[in-house]
C-alpha cells in the first residue's frame, strides 16, 4: 500500500483497518474513538428528535372544532362550504369575527391583528364571494412555526 506522505504510523493504521458488521452498523475492527464518538452524538441527536417530535406536533395542531353551537344556524351550511385557495376554511381552523380596528388594507393587501401582532393575509386566503355574515372573519392556523391565515373574509366596511 503506497501513501503520499510516507508516514509509517499512518501506513500501519491504514493497513490494519478492516470492517466488520455488528447488528445494523459497520464498525472498524480495531475500534475507533472518533467513530464511536460520532455514533454517540448521532444516537443522542436522534433520541432528542424523537422525544421532541410529539411536543412539536401537539403544539402545532390546530384542529377546527364543531361543538354543535351553531348546528341550528341558517348560515352553518354556508360557513361549512367556505373555501379559499388554501383549502376549506373550517377544516382545521376556527374562524372568528375581527373588530374593525384589528384589520385593514395595507400596501394593497389585507392584514389582521392577532394577539397584538399584525399578520399579513396571503392573497390566496382571501374569500371573494359575498359575505353573508357581514362581519370580517379570519381563520388563523397556529403552529409551532407561528400563525398563518387559512381564510380571510373582509366585512362590509360600513
Amino acid at each position: 500500500m503506497q501513501l503520499c506522505c510516507g508516514n509509517d504510523a499512518a501506513k500501519d493504521w491504514v493497513a490494519s483497518v478492516e470492517l466488520r458488521t455488528s447488528g445494523r452498523f459497520v464498525e472498524l475492527a480495531g475500534g475507533s474513538d472518533l467513530i464511536g464518538a460520532d455514533m454517540d452524538r448521532l444516537k443522542l441527536s436522534l433520541r432528542g428528535a424523537l422525544l421532541a417530535a410529539p411536543f412539536v406536533l401537539w403544539g402545532g395542531s390546530a384542529l377546527g372544532r364543531d361543538d354543535g353551537r351553531y348546528a341550528d344556524s341558517p348560515l352553518k351550511p354556508w360557513f361549512d362550504s367556505l373555501r379559499s385557495h388554501l383549502g376549506p376554511c373550517c377544516s382545521d381552523a376556527d374562524g372568528f369575527a375581527v373588530a374593525d380596528p384589528d384589520w385593514d388594507s395595507h400596501n394593497g393587501h389585507y392584514r389582521v391583528r392577532l394577539d397584538g401582532e399584525w399578520v399579513e393575509v396571503p392573497d390566496e386566503a382571501v374569500i371573494t364571494e359575498p359575505n353573508r355574515a357581514g362581519r370580517t372573519m379570519v381563520w388563523p392556523v397556529k403552529t409551532a412555526f407561528g400563525v398563518s391565515i387559512r381564510c380571510f373574509m373582509p366585512g362590509s366596511m360600513i
